[in-house]
């Protein structure tokens, strides 16, 4: 998935402690910077420099907004935590980028938050009929707040986590920084990853994904299970089970379809292996006569390999993805006639020319992109296109951070897969079945709801990512 009107990647949180104080800014930046994949919109650091939190925070990539001059203005420190967003809840705006920092009666807390909860909107009411005022848009605050409130009644910071965890619902893997403690934690359900490692240097690093924990050189240690919360100080590592097995494990499929790095291992089960398992079904359960397999860079490769290996048919290099265009892309105005698809993707003509092409790619959305794509491939001289999907089409949205918030624009919930061919300009369309999910995440304990409608926790009324910057026309006068 590679352009516009796709499904957009998720939040990636990173943390580190340290046994003395140094540049932990650094090992947050190079953290940050492997999971770029995962939130291209904003990205921020705090340091905890003795208990005094040092913070920078913008939009752009992690390379743009953190540059060497921004880095070297960190203090050493014996902390961390870093994030980089892609939002679900609340606009695009510096406001919205995380660490949430909050000054309370006992401290300071910085907080980064992957995921989204279900009960947002009612949590955010409460808290603003008992007074608070939010900064933000974004349901990261209304953790924060609920933390910091808790933190009041409860004798530790870890004690008002897990108080917390009680009024929660919903998806969140959580990095969170006091004075003196580095906290981890993961919704019951575990939704999304979370895992930590240690480095030689006795470096203790959490990350939303393993990928990371080796660009700063950590050795992975475990992924936190669901519902547990793991806790870093001076003191050592404890670890709290109290919302562990209270619900059933339902960690999110698209990770190991389209969201995490290929490099990466979530809870036990290689990423890759699962996209090459998901090529593999897809060449069993829809074969075709062609001449090459292409993937779709870069989420459809590993599957595009499966599918080669599977069927039998070459594997190749169709399609170059521009990997210098990132948030500041400009989509071209109308007056240009551009295709922005064009600019972001270019075929390989020597790979397609003249060939009967499978292209295998992670999803469709609304379907605009692949026919530009397939358009794309025809023009460099395919004769023939066909399409294979590593998931099962889109039906449902999505209430746990994925960026799938109505059926009204999901090109399957109106159309048969024939028609849906039709209209992308391919010669064959088929998806991964559904049954299939098990293989790639081992097992039944997943959330699948975005294809089958199962949501674990309660549907919330109103899912739109701007609900809480409503304009006075769209909510009446105040």
């Amino acid at each position: 998935m590679s352009t516009d009107q796709t499904i957009h990647e998720e939040c990636g949180v990173f943390g580190v402690i340290a046994p003395e104080a140094t540049d932990v800014a650094s090992y947050c930046y190079y953290g940050l910077y492997a999971l770029q994949h995962r939130g291209q919109e904003g990205c921020g650091i705090v340091v905890n420099d003795d208990g005094v939190f040092a913070s920078h925070k913008d939009l752009g990539l992690v390379a743009e907004v953190f540059t060497t001059e921004r880095l070297s203005k960190f203090p050493s420190g014996t902390m961390a935590v870093g994030h980089v967003r892609y939002g679900t809840t609340g606009g695009n705006n510096r406001n919205n980028c995380q660490p949430i920092e909050v000054n309370h009666r006992k401290g300071r807390m910085a907080l980064c938050h992957n995921g989204n909860l279900s009960n947002a909107a009612e949590l955010r009411s409460e808290l603003e009929m008992a007074g608070a005022i939010f900064h933000t848009t974004s349901d990261t605050e209304t953790i924060a707040y609920i933390i910091t409130q808790e933190r009041l009644r409860t004798p530790s910071i870890e004690e008002a986590v897990s108080a917390a965890m009680n009024t929660l619902d919903g998806a969140y893997s959580l990095v969170l920084m006091s004075p003196q403690k580095l906290i981890c934690a993961r919704d019951p359900y575990g939704f999304r990853p979370l895992c930590y490692g240690k480095t030689n240097d006795g470096l203790y690093v959490i990350s939303s994904e393993s990928c990371a924990l080796r660009a700063v050189g950590a050795d992975f240690i475990r992924d936190i299970e669901p519902g547990e919360i793991v806790v870093f100080s001076k003191n050592g590592i404890e670890s709290r089970r109290e919302h562990c097995n209270k619900k059933n494990k339902k960690l999110c499929v698209f990770e190991y379809i389209y969201f995490a790095r290929p490099d990466s291992v979530i809870d036990g089960i290689s990423v890759h292996a699962s996209r090459l398992k998901a090529g593999r079904i897809l060449a069993k359960e829809h074969p075709v006569d062609a001449d090459i397999v292409i993937g779709a860079p870069d989420s459809g490769l590993d599957a595009a390999l499966g599918f080669s290996r599977e069927s039998g048919i070459p594997y190749g290099i169709g399609l170059i993805k521009n990997k210098y265009i990132g948030r500041t892309f400009i989509s071209p105005g109308q007056g240009a006639r551009i295709d922005g698809v064009r600019i972001k993707l270019s075929a390989v003509e020597e790979t397609v020319r003249g060939k009967r092409v499978v292209l295998v790619d992670d999803s469709i959305v609304r379907g605009n992109t692949m026919g530009r794509v397939v358009k794309l491939l025809r023009d460099a001289g395919a004769v023939q296109v066909h399409i294979r999907i590593s998931s099962p089409p889109f039906l449902h949205p999505c209430y746990y951070g994925t960026d799938i918030d109505s059926e009204e624009h999901l090109i399957a919930c109106h159309h048969s897969v024939e028609e849906m061919a039709q209209m992308i300009g391919a010669d064959s369309l088929g998806y991964l079945p559904v049954s299939a999910l098990d293989v790639l995440a081992g097992g039944k304990n997943y959330c699948r709801a975005c294809f089958c409608g199962d949501y674990p926790t309660s549907v919330p009324t109103d899912v739109r990512r701007d609900r809480f910057e409503q304009k006075l026309s769209e909510r009446g006068k105040q």
